[in-house]
């Protein structure tokens, strides 16, 4: 196990592009940490320059407090597992669990233990005299991260790894890594552009975006209260409702946002709401129900655009009418509710689930 450290790490490719830049992490000894953020952000490349795949342009990469800019891949003691697994199709997946130790050279008695071992660990031991083609993309996944345990790490390094499983599969291979590496308390750090995985995997999350550290959180904090407009646009699914604040007074003293034709009154609204100019009001899908009896006075007036129903939940399209353009929302309401596009509903928004962002796209509630 080890710590991992970055500070003030850039990466410039010679083509100018600026794949990283100025990125401080500090991943903790036994801390599974989730990079996360769309295509292109910067995420496998700050893994490559972990492992020493690529060589940073600027700044310091530590490994358990020791400078590794300028040390061989060979000799950091990180294991990369990649998103194809990366096996040798000719050898059987027991040749493949060894092939790192024989290159050690370790001895044979040595590395029989360490396989037997790791391949009770991930339950293949059954699967180990056959060749990847006789595996299933689950199968292949575990020999792949059989093949980085057998090296015992300082860290494991693992690049979008079940990207290529079925959505089934990948939520089993998604439970069994948390589990693997609860069991072994291994540093870990698990790159994905899939939101969904980040949440359900990660101690903690980073969210990456142009190359740029975002934020780093806990997932609970990440989606209750995201930094700026980028973590807010992409954490969660579907995305967090982002439109232009407007506010109004209530009774002469409340402040609320204005939804429509209604003013949903803020509990505790910053005191520059009044003035506030180029502001972006964030509101999750959850945050918004469907009126009750009795409630229709203070609902918020909307249009059915869309209906996609999920079973257990259903997302709702909709169209609230601000001074003649329609404002578009999705709401997550429980169960299979009866609507059809172009019904008219009554909406009940929460003023406390309603997230501020300043004209710089900061959190300021």
């Amino acid at each position: 196990m080890a710590r991992l450290e970055l500070e003030h790490v850039d990466k410039t490719f010679p083509d100018g592009t600026r794949a990283v830049a100025d990125v401080t992490l500090s991943i903790a000894d036994g801390e599974l940490l989730v990079l996360v953020g769309p295509s292109g952000c910067g995420k496998s490349t700050l893994l490559r320059l972990v492992a020493g795949l690529d060589t940073a342009t600027g700044g310091t990469i530590r490994i358990d407090g020791r400078v590794v800019n300028a040390v061989r891949p060979q000799d950091r003691n990180v294991a990369m597992v990649f998103q194809d697994y990366a096996l040798y199709p000719h050898l059987s997946a027991r040749r493949n669990l060894e092939f790192p130790l024989r290159m050690r050279r370790l001895g044979r008695r040595e590395v029989a233990a360490r396989v037997e071992r790791v391949a009770a660990l991930l339950e293949i031991g059954h699967l180990l005299e056959r060749l990847p083609k006789q595996l299933s993309g689950g199968q292949r996944q575990r020999v792949a991260m059989g093949r980085a345990l057998v090296r015992e790490p300082a860290a494991f390094l693992l690049d979008e790894p079940l990207s290529n499983l079925d959505p089934r599969l990948r939520v089993q291979v998604r439970a069994e890594i948390r589990e693997l590496q609860a069991r072994t308390r291994t540093t870990m750090v698990y790159v994905t552009h899939d939101q969904v995985e980040a949440m359900t995997l990660g101690h903690r999350v980073a969210v990456l975006q142009a190359g740029v550290l975002q934020q780093v959180a806990a997932p609970r904090a990440l989606y209750a209260a995201p930094a700026n407009l980028a973590v807010a646009g992409f954490i969660g699914s579907p995305p967090m409702n982002l439109f232009p604040a407007r506010f109004a007074r209530v009774d002469g003293e409340r402040i609320g946002l204005e939804l429509g034709t209604r003013v949903v009154v803020l509990p505790e609204p910053p005191a520059s709401a009044v003035t506030a100019r180029g502001w972006t009001a964030g509101l999750r899908p959850e945050a918004i129900r469907l009126a009750a009896a009795g409630e229709a006075a203070d609902a918020v007036c909307a249009r059915v655009e869309h209906v996609e129903p999920v079973g257990h939940e259903t997302l709702v399209h909709l169209a609230v009418d601000c001074d003649g353009t329609p404002l578009r929302l999705v709401a997550r309401l429980a169960g299979m509710p009866v609507l059809a596009t172009g019904d008219a509903v009554a909406l009940r928004v929460d003023g406390a689930h309603v997230l501020l962002f300043d004209a710089e796209g900061r959190l300021v509630s």
